[in-house]
């Protein structure tokens, strides 16, 4: 399963049905799981530990030392779980000591050609980057959202669930979960309506949702009683719990 003129390390430790490409190279403390496929020139550095069934395409980057000046070698690991797809040219980062030390990227996401994810991020499932989506260090991505094209976000900055952003966005505070942005600087435009249709939100969540986006951007009242008025309407809602949680502990302000 790995090519003769691959150069793998003898301290990685690679799950027997692993395919590994031509003239890919795998360091020591490097750990892939059952069922990935590793295509030809990439480098794996550790320590990294990938989980099983990922695809990784030719010439990607991943698990080498954050670029961090203030770096200096110190232990930290990049952790990949399962299912994913990452495309040519995709570079993932290391953590560092200061920021937590592991970058992690879930399960079942789809990372296009020539997206960055940088040290100590945090990447949740089903995610999708699209092609030259970069994140800066510290940045947390949750669950099912998608980064449109050439998206650039700033350290971090906390992107929510379901979230969507248009190509070209520049992200530097955070969105709350369902939204959808774009521009530069990214700005929130409206409900993530059809994302949330195609991950099976019923009209009677979607119509809930799109009065918390009206009360949350188009309400002149003070951020504390908007925040109010949105924990009275959660009550029944777990999507606008979800939402209610994520603005009582954003750290860099909202996107607006």
């Amino acid at each position: 399963m790995i090519d003769q003129r691959a150069v793998v390390d003898s301290a990685a430790e690679i799950a027997d049905d692993v395919h590994v490409g031509p003239f890919s190279v795998i360091g020591p403390n490097v750990v892939i799981g059952p069922g990935t496929r590793v295509g030809p020139h990439v480098v794996i550095n550790g320590p990294t530990r990938i989980g099983a069934e990922n695809r990784i395409h030719q010439f990607a980057s991943i698990g080498d030392v954050p670029q961090d000046k203030k770096y200096r070698g110190e232990d930290s690991a990049l952790e990949i779980g399962d299912g994913n797809v990452i495309r040519e040219y995709v570079s993932i980062n290391r953590g560092t000591g200061a920021g937590g030390g592991v970058t992690r990227l879930g399960n079942h996401n789809w990372i296009m050609a020539s997206a960055h994810i940088a040290h100590d991020c945090q990447v949740g499932n089903d995610t999708t980057f699209a092609n030259g989506a970069s994140l800066a260090g510290h940045v947390s991505v949750e669950d099912h959202a998608t980064l449109g094209g050439y998206t650039l976000v700033h350290q971090f900055c906390v992107i929510g669930a379901y979230v969507f952003s248009a190509f070209g966005s520049v992200i530097s505070k955070d969105i709350p979960p369902y939204m959808t942005v774009s521009g530069n600087p990214a700005r929130a435009r409206s409900l993530n309506k059809e994302g949330l249709k195609r991950h099976g939100f019923s009209e009677d969540e979607l119509k809930h949702l799109q009065q918390a986006y009206r009360v949350l951007y188009r309400s002149e009242n003070s951020p504390e009683k908007i925040l109010d008025q949105l924990r009275e309407q959660s009550a029944s809602d777990i999507h606008l719990q979800v939402l209610v949680s994520f603005l009582e502990q954003h750290r860099r302000g909202i996107i607006r």
